[in-house]
């Protein structure tokens, strides 16, 4: 079964948390993941004020996150591909503050966030990485803030599609030609935008010869000419 892949056979332990230890150590990693819990579209992983108690990569699919106001008006805080850690921000509360489901079918692997920490303190390099990763999504969040404060909508379409891009490549996968996991409106409410200005952007870029979109599915034609759309923080993220 798929669901019983071992860290050291999973494909995507070279950008997951394996990527952090070594061969003799991953067993002891290995052995306390709880792999292949499957979801399916529109299925929460968590909700906000639930217990923190786990982490969790992403296997298969996508998650969003989002939070909600207290006039109960949803806003999305962010999107997860495979390989990546979601959890994370119920670390320093000991519950989590936002929720997080499934944007289609998507399989996670949970990380018992006790028995990681007490492994992490066996190998520092596994904590290293994981204080890393945390990083990436303080860093993560500044620039949403940035382009949602400061940024024109065309560069922040940009920047979205270039950060997806991105993630598809440290994944070894095509970087010019992918699926969008997310609907319209979810790009739309995570930066900010109405959902009319989203389409309409899509179509010139189209139109400049920049992309082409065929329902979710994206491919960059002209990355350069993306590239003069995306705010320079964004560009410095992508190397």
């Amino acid at each position: 079964m798929s669901g019983r892949v071992s860290c050291n056979d999973c494909s995507l332990s070279p950008i997951c948390l394996p990527l952090a230890v070594r061969p003799d150590e991953l067993e002891q990693l290995d052995s306390i993941i709880r792999r292949g819990r499957a979801m399916k579209r529109g299925e929460h992983l968590y909700r906000a004020a639930d217990p923190f108690d786990a982490v969790y990569a992403v296997r298969s699919g996508a998650l969003k996150t989002y939070s909600v106001s207290e006039e109960g008006e949803e806003q999305v805080t962010g999107f997860y591909l495979p390989g990546e850690i979601v959890g994370m921000d119920g670390i320093s509360t000991a519950h989590h503050v936002s929720s997080a489901k499934a944007l289609d079918t998507a399989t996670v692997c949970e990380i018992p966030f006790e028995r990681f920490e007490y492994l992490s303190a066996r190998i520092p390099t596994l904590q290293h990485h994981f204080f890393s990763l945390m990083s990436r999504e303080i860093q993560a969040d500044r620039e949403l803030h940035l382009l949602v404060s400061k940024k024109s909508a065309d560069d922040r379409i940009a920047a979205l599609l270039l950060s997806i891009s991105a993630r598809h490549k440290r994944r070894g996968l095509s970087g010019s030609a992918f699926r969008l996991p997310m609907s319209r409106y979810d790009i739309a409410n995570y930066l900010g935008l109405a959902v009319e200005t989203v389409s309409r952007i899509f179509t010139r870029f189209q139109q400049q010869g920049l992309l082409r979109v065929e329902g979710r599915e994206v491919e960059i034609l002209d990355r350069g000419g993306l590239c003069g759309n995306a705010p320079q923080e964004i560009l410095e993220k992508q190397g």
